[in-house]
């Protein structure tokens, strides 16, 4: 549906070529009529999008300035506020609660841009996983392959986005919920600086890890949603070989398939580095992510598991649980463990630009394998998938997940593998410069089913 990008169909928009009515209602009808084959969405926006969209169409004929995402339609997770819709955060457990009176900050500013929301999405209930498994929405499927996952736990916001219905969508990322979907449907994905984008009127899960970021099929999209997301233009550097790079190996090295492999290399070569660090406390670092998480959502949540433990899905009510019934010594531990390894990952960025490591250590699992396998022991898929992004959420930076571009050499097409791209906090320029390099180069950057 989008070609050319996110950009040309805002100008299309703009240059009145194209209506945003005419988009906005191929969108609805595309998800009304195609998302059966993955489930994406849980709920479409139909009435309020047209209705917006007719808006940005008479601005534009009366001569107004609409933004530079003018009539682009997106997707919502379902846990950031739609003013007059309950927020579910993909769960059942608040439908008694009253409809937001406001839209999410984020999405106030995409709307001020032009853009359009046409759909919520569907994701691992409040949050907690990296499947996108829902005992009450379903599981969404990968489009690449409708018999694996799609990750998650904005396993739905990637998928739509992978199916080229939509140019983009939102999603957070607390431990890597972002970058593990974007991963395994071959999108690109943002998990910014924490703190760089405000969270008011997205459902938590963890606080003091929370992020909300977008998700696109090309990296100037993301990077013109970013924007628009932040109210502030990211920098151009045009010198990008002057970066210094350097690949996480130990931990970020392991099980790791011969494509993932060859692209890891290919990057390093463009940069012409081999630079590469093995980080000390990983291990730990991801014990500790684990227990802040755990605890700050099970808090969150034992009110509501008091009263109704039976409304949640079963595997999130039995995280929650074990969560709330953490020590407060071990979570002060890990809080303790999280600034020591925080320390040590921006005392890295005096020397380097850009740290490299692969995203998920594979493709996406079938639906039917709900465990992987990790150092040859399997382990459940629902808490594990995560392995390589949840440490590096400890550190606050910005991570941008990016896939790997099919090998020429390649005699069939592959599933997706991703990488991520971690940078000093706020400079996500740096990281936008090198994915724009990477994949003009032909490194980063896999196809849509749109255009496959």
């Amino acid at each position: 549906m989008m070609g050319g990008g996110l950009t040309a169909t805002a100008n299309r928009v703009r240059f009145g070529i194209q209506s945003a009515h005419e988009i906005v209602e191929t969108a609805l009808h595309e998800l009304e009529t195609r998302d059966h084959a993955w489930h994406c969405t849980t709920r479409l926006l139909s009435e309020r999008a047209l209705r917006m969209a007719d808006t940005v169409d008479a601005r534009i004929k009366d001569g107004d300035q609409v933004g530079p995402l003018a009539g682009v339609p997106f997707g919502v997770k379902a846990l950031f506020d739609l003013e007059g819709i309950t927020t579910t955060a993909g769960s059942v457990v608040l439908k008694g609660n009253p409809p937001a009176r406001r839209d999410a900050a984020v999405i106030q500013r995409l709307i001020a841009a032009g853009a359009i929301p046409v759909a919520t999405l569907n994701m691992d209930e409040f949050a907690y996983g990296f499947v996108t498994e829902n005992a009450h929405y379903g599981t969404t499927l990968n489009p690449h392959d409708p018999t694996r996952l799609a990750g998650g736990s904005s396993g739905g916001s990637a998928a739509v986005v992978a199916t080229g219905i939509l140019p983009f969508a939102l999603g957070s990322d607390t431990n890597g919920s972002i970058r593990v979907p974007a991963a395994l449907c071959g999108v690109w994905g943002l998990r910014p600086t924490q703190g760089v984008l405000p969270l008011e009127g997205v459902y938590p899960f963890a606080s003091s890890l929370d992020t909300v970021g977008p998700l696109a099929a090309r990296a100037e999209d993301l990077r013109c949603v970013f924007e628009a997301m932040s109210g502030t233009p990211v920098a151009d550097i045009d010198d990008v070989m002057s970066f210094r790079v350097a690949r996480l190996g130990g931990w970020f090295a392991h099980d790791l398939p011969p494509a993932l492999l060859e692209g890891l290399d290919r990057i390093m070569a463009f940069f012409g580095s081999s630079h590469e660090i093995e980080l000390s406390g990983v291990e730990r670092a991801r014990s500790a992510a684990f227990v802040i998480s755990a605890s700050e959502g099970g808090n969150l949540h034992l009110p509501r598991l008091r009263k109704c433990p039976m409304d949640y899905d079963p595997a999130t009510r039995d995280r929650l649980m074990a969560g709330a019934l953490l020590p407060a010594a071990a979570f002060i531990q890990a809080q303790r463990l999280r600034n020591a390894f925080r320390n040590c990952l921006r005392e890295l960025f005096k020397t380097t630009d850009i740290l490299i490591a692969p995203t998920v250590a594979g493709v996406a699992p079938r639906i039917n394998a709900s465990t992987i396998l990790v150092d040859g022991k399997s382990v459940p898929a629902r808490a594990n998938l995560g392995i390589l992004t949840q440490p590096l959420s400890l550190g606050g930076m910005p991570v941008l997940a990016a896939p790997l571009a099919p090998h020429p050499n390649d005699a069939e097409p592959r599933l997706p593998v991703g990488v991520q791209l971690i940078a000093a906090p706020g400079r996500e320029d740096v990281l936008f410069a090198a994915a724009r390099a990477l994949e003009q180069a032909g490194i980063l950057g896999y196809l849509t089913l749109a255009t496959s």
